[in-house]
């Protein structure tokens, strides 16, 4: 019987569903997160009778034909790279991208990933760094005797030195973006690497037409809407509880068939 298995599938894709969802929830509080969505295709059908096969002898087709589908299954899970808001706080290296973008950061294996979350620090050398100690690129560093810095809207670091009138560039933060954002592969620790799926990484100054703009002293939440997504887990766990309806009503209707003398 085949509702038995497109029950199933149709269990199995409402388990990814609500995977994706506690997923967001989970994260609803992570600087600069993205919510996913998860997304379904139907699989194969089965033609018993094929739409437009002859019917007769003369001539006559079948308008409809009788076809029968297999289930569902999961075809992707898309990240929604929609603006967060912003959070202002008081700590000097907490930047925020206004628009499109994101920091470039250096891994340890020598690696570029990218990231949204800008609450950056400084190691004990100076250097702008990750909450893990990556570097940011191109690799500033603030000198000791630095009395304030500034992050302007266009990457530029400057450094007001104690004795001197005018503040000290000390390099300038760019942006990078991506003809397909959906395609670049999470890695955790709120960083990204580029794919194939996602092209090569277009780096420009803050505030270049198509890019964002660098603010300091915020930090961007997470674009997860938790009311949206109660409402789409009580969804996918109505969903579920059909499917598995289904199985069970397939079950008892084999069970009749079996009692029959």
């Amino acid at each position: 019987m085949r509702s038995l298995d497109i029950g199933a599938t149709g269990m199995l894709a409402q388990q990814t569903n609500v995977e994706v969802i506690s997923n967001n929830i989970a994260n609803m509080n992570t600087t600069a997160y993205s919510r996913r969505r998860a997304e379904f295709n139907d699989l194969l059908y089965q033609n018993m009778v094929r739409a437009g096969s002859a019917s007769s002898d003369q001539g006559t087709i079948v308008p409809a034909g009788v076809q029968l589908g297999l289930g569902v299954r999961t075809a992707a899970v898309y990240r929604i790279s929609e603006q967060g808001s912003l959070a202002h706080t008081e700590n000097t290296f907490d930047l925020a991208i206004e628009g499109k973008g994101y920091f470039q950061i250096q891994l340890p294996n020598g690696e570029t990933a990218y990231t949204r979350d800008g609450s950056f620090q400084l190691d004990p050398n100076g250097t702008l760094v990750t909450h893990h100690g990556y570097t940011v690129l191109p690799g500033l560093t603030i000198p000791q005797d630095a009395v304030g810095v500034t992050v302007n809207e266009s990457g530029e670091v400057l450094v007001d030195i104690d004795g001197q009138v005018e503040p000290q560039n000390v390099g300038q933060l760019q942006l990078a973006t991506f003809a397909n954002e959906a395609g670049l592969e999470a890695q955790g620790k709120n960083l990204y690497l580029e794919t194939a799926a996602s092209g090569a990484s277009n780096v420009a100054v803050p505030g270049t037409p198509g890019y964002g703009v660098v603010r300091q002293h915020f930090i961007e939440n997470s674009n997860v809407n938790v009311v949206s997504e109660i409402t789409d887990l009580i969804s996918a766990q109505r969903a579920y509880e059909m499917n598995s309806k289904v199985i069970k009503t397939s079950d008892e209707m084999m069970g009749t068939v079996n009692q029959l003398k």
